[in-house]
């Protein structure tokens, strides 16, 4: 073994370690927290972020009585870098606030086409699969991972939906609603048959 060549201890005696801080030290640190939060969840995931330095600096955690400030310092600079988050977010949020409110709205179902009255017409699960098909431009596999179900059930969905879009918009003006009505039945009934 040479000389100068620090080994790091036996991950067991550093795990051991983490834990003797973190159970000695957790309840001061989540106080520290609360007392400068608003939401007790904020303070435990800043209690979380705090000890994950912890851990990734333990050689530099000085051992007791250091160690409480020592963690009391990194917890400040937790709290300060997700305050400055925090503000960033509020000025983000103004500022798209603000330019929604200027921009002009967009109303993409008010069109007054045959193929928009068909579309609204539509339940709104075949609506939801239609839009991602057209307006997203997902295919089979990424619906199927929007929706949590499998490429197969996305294939008979969007098969069944496009039959009931086409239904509507050959019908006539009068029918469209008992059309819609009687595909949302079905669209009820067969949709735990096809993902069986």
């Amino acid at each position: 073994m040479s000389e100068g060549v620090v080994h790091d201890p036996p991950p067991d005696a550093r795990r051991e370690r983490f834990e003797q801080v973190f159970a000695t030290h957790r309840e001061a640190v989540l106080g520290y927290l609360r007392r400068r939060t608003d939401s007790g969840h904020d303070a435990a995931d800043l209690l979380a972020d705090t000890f994950l330095v912890a851990w990734r600096r333990l050689d530099d955690v000085p051992l007791d009585p250091q160690t409480r400030p020592w963690l009391y310092g990194v917890a400040r600079r937790v709290l300060a870098n997700h305050r400055r988050g925090e503000g960033r977010r509020h000025a983000l949020a103004t500022k798209l606030r603000d330019e929604l409110s200027d921009a002009e709205p967009v109303h993409p179902l008010l069109d007054d086409t045959p193929a928009a009255r068909a579309f609204r017409a539509l339940p709104e699960q075949d609506r939801e699969l239609l839009s991602l098909v057209a307006w997203e431009e997902l295919d089979t596999g990424q619906i199927a991972t929007v929706l949590g179900i499998s490429r197969n059930a996305v294939r008979i969905r969007l098969h069944r939906a496009r039959k009931r879009f086409a239904k509507l918009l050959t019908a006539p003006l009068a029918n469209r609603i008992v059309v819609a009505l009687s595909t949302e039945s079905t669209l009820k009934e067969g949709a735990s048959h096809e993902d069986a």
